[in-house]
């Protein structure tokens, strides 16, 4: 069987909707998925803070159906004085795992990241996904980052942030 991968078009929204909320599934956080088509469609299209690749089955002039999806976005590092590509969300369908589709989305944002003249490539997993945490560390030789810890604001955080005493 083929495989492609291409850049998200406007008219894949609800195909990226489907992707975002399997892989959430997947993660076992289907709650957590507050995306809509009308919120893909103005922060991935109207105003792009973020970037999508696609793969389908099938080639490109006989496209089947999505089975996979990459999402990343650019940020900057003090250190390096480069931008570098945060890949936010990786995601392939089960029945498509385990047959090079993976390589395949991080052969196209190297490419991506070589055009950009990136420093880096970032991204998180799981402590509980050891299957891609093997992924990242066999296949593509990444470095786990054990001395960071992620940190976050969810929107009532940003907004109490306005009120921080000083």
């Amino acid at each position: 069987m083929s495989y492609f991968i291409r850049p998200a078009q406007l008219e894949d929204v609800d195909t990226i909707l489907q992707l975002i909320v399997n892989l959430a599934t997947y993660e076992k956080a289907a709650d957590s998925v507050k995306a809509t088509p009308e919120i893909l469609r103005k922060n991935l299209f109207d105003t792009p803070y973020a970037n999508t690749l696609l793969a389908f089955s099938g080639s490109s002039s006989a496209p089947g159906k999505p089975i996979g999806m990459a999402l990343y976005f650019f940020n900057y590092s003090t250190w390096t004085g480069k931008p570098g590509l945060y890949l936010e969300d990786l995601y392939v369908e089960p029945e498509y795992r385990g047959k090079g589709l993976g390589k395949m989305f991080f052969r196209e944002l190297a490419k991506i990241a070589k055009e950009k003249d990136c420093g880096r490539m970032d991204w998180s997993v799981l402590k509980w996904n050891q299957p891609s945490i093997d992924f990242y560390e066999k296949s593509l030789n990444a470095t786990p980052m054990l001395e960071w810890m992620g940190m976050r604001l969810e929107t009532d955080g940003i907004d109490r942030l306005q009120n921080l005493k000083i």
